[in-house]
C-alpha cells in the first residue's frame, strides 16, 4: 500500500487538528501527505488532483468546520465542474473541546462536499468501550461518519493517547479501503 497517494488537507487553529492529522498520516503510510490549507501551493493542488484519497480535517468552531477550512473547500469549484475528484476516496476528521460540540455537523459538511465531488466516503470503524470493554478509549466519541476527537483542555497532554491511536487506525482504514478501491484487492 506504499504506492497510494493519500493527501490530508487540514486547518489547525491551536495545533490539535494538526496532531490528529499527523497520527492519521502515520497510519495511512509513508506516502501520506499533510497539506496545511492556509499555505497551499500549486504543488499542493497538484498533489490533491493526483491523490487516490483525500482525508479532510478541521476543528469544529461554533457548530461547523472552521471558516478557514471552508475557504479551502470553496476553492475547488472548477475541480467540481470538471469532475476531477470523481471516484477518489474521501474521509474526514474533526476536533473540538466538547464531547458533542456539534462535531457531527462538520463531518456532515465534509461528507456532503465529498458526495458533491463524486467521491466515495469512508467512515470510522473502530468499536471501543462500552461495547467492547477490552478496548477502552477507542473511538471515544462513538462517531461513525468520520473521526471525532475531544480535546482535553487544562490537562498536561490535551490529546489522549487513545485518540491518537484511533486516528492512526483511521488512517490505516482509509489506506486499506483506498488500496481495495484503486487496486481491486484487499
Amino acid at each position: 500500500m506504499t504506492d497510494l497517494k493519500i493527501c490530508i488537507p487540514y486547518y489547525s487553529g491551536f495545533g490539535h487538528t494538526k496532531r490528529i492529522a499527523q497520527s492519521i498520516a502515520r497510519g495511512a503510510g509513508p506516502t501520506a501527505t499533510l497539506l496545511d490549507v492556509e499555505n497551499m501551493t500549486g504543488a499542493d493542488w497538484e498533489a490533491l488532483d493526483a491523490a487516490d484519497a483525500i482525508i479532510f480535517g478541521a476543528p469544529t468552531y461554533m457548530g461547523s468546520a472552521a471558516a478557514r477550512f471552508s475557504l479551502f473547500l470553496e476553492q475547488v469549484d472548477t475541480r467540481w465542474e470538471n469532475g476531477e475528484w470523481v471516484d477518489k476516496i474521501g474521509a474526514g476528521f474533526t476536533t473540538g473541546i466538547h464531547p458533542s460540540g456539534d462535531k457531527l455537523a462538520t463531518l456532515q459538511r465534509f461528507s456532503l462536499f465529498a458526495a458533491q465531488m463524486g467521491m466515495i466516503w469512508v467512515g470510522q470503524a473502530e468499536i471501543g468501550a462500552p461495547v467492547k470493554p477490552d478496548r477502552p478509549g477507542a473511538n471515544r466519541d462513538g462517531s461513525w461518519l468520520g473521526l471525532m476527537v475531544t480535546e482535553q483542555l487544562g490537562q498536561d497532554d490535551d490529546l489522549l493517547a487513545e485518540d491518537l491511536e484511533t486516528a492512526c487506525r483511521f488512517g490505516q482504514r482509509v489506506a486499506a479501503v483506498t488500496h481495495q478501491w484503486v487496486r481491486g484487492s484487499p
